[in-house]
C-alpha cells in the first residue's frame, strides 16, 4: 500500500515477505506493483521459469519462494492496496485458490479503506482542533492589543501581522506570548495586593 506517498509492505506474515517486496519498490516493477496500477490478478506459476519481473523472480528464488500471486485491493473501483501470495511449491495456486484469494482480498480491501478513513478523519479533527486553539490566542491577544492600544480589530492584527515579520516567529507564537505576559503580569499584581494586604 502506498505509505507517505511511496509503496510499502505495511503487513505480513512471513519476516521475509518484506525483503522478497523490496525487489519491486527498488526496480518500480512487479506483480504487487501491477496489480495495484492495473487493478487485475497477476500470476507466477513458477519464479524459476523466466518472464516478466526479473529482479522479482530472482528475489522469491533467493528466499525460496517458487510461485506467486498478486491481487488489487479494490474499492468502488479504485485500488486502496494489494495482496501477495507466496508459496514454496511451483504452480500453487490454480483458478480455485486465485478465486478464495479474491474473496479475501474483497474484504481485506473494505477494512483497510475504513482504517484509512478513520485515521485521515482522526488526523482532519485533530488539525482543526489545533488551529481553532491557536485561532483563540490570536483573538485573545488581539482583544489585548486593542485595550492596551486603543486601537480597533484590524489594527491590532497588524500589529501582531508586523511583530511577527520583524521577529521572523509564526503569528500563533507571537499571540501565545503577548497572552503569557499578560497572565504574568497579572499574577504578579495579585500577588503584590496580597503581600500589601497581610502587612495592614
Amino acid at each position: 500500500m502506498m505509505v507517505e506517498g511511496r509503496h510499502r509492505t505495511a503487513i505480513f506474515t512471513d519476516e521475509t515477505a518484506p525483503e522478497i517486496d523490496q525487489a519491486q519498490y527498488d526496480s518500480g516493477h512487479g506483480p504487487c506493483l501491477d496489480a495495484f496500477r492495473d487493478q487485475r490478478v497477476y500470476r507466477i506459476d513458477s519464479t524459476l521459469e523466466d518472464g516478466p519481473w526479473p529482479e522479482f523472480r530472482h528475489a522469491c528464488t533467493d528466499h525460496g519462494i517458487r510461485s506467486t500471486v498478486s491481487l488489487p485491493l479494490l474499492v468502488d473501483k479504485a485500488a486502496v492496496g494489494a495482496l501477495n501470495l507466496y508459496s514454496r511449491r511451483e504452480r500453487a495456486f490454480g483458478d480455485g485458490e486465485i478465486d478464495t484469494a479474491s474473496l479475501f482480498a474483497s474484504q481485506a480491501a473494505i477494512v483497510l479503506a475504513n482504517a484509512q478513513a478513520y485515521w485521515d478523519a482522526r488526523e482532519l479533527s485533530s488539525g482543526l482542533s489545533e488551529a481553532m486553539k491557536h485561532r483563540a490566542v490570536i483573538e485573545q491577544a488581539k482583544g489585548m492589543l486593542m485595550a492596551s492600544q486603543g486601537c480597533d480589530e484590524d489594527s491590532a492584527f497588524e500589529l501582531l501581522v508586523r511583530a511577527s515579520q520583524r521577529e521572523n516567529l509564526k503569528l500563533r507564537e507571537i499571540a501565545q506570548r503577548i497572552v503569557d505576559n499578560a497572565i504574568t503580569r497579572r499574577t504578579a499584581t495579585e500577588n503584590d495586593d496580597r503581600g500589601a494586604r497581610s502587612k495592614q
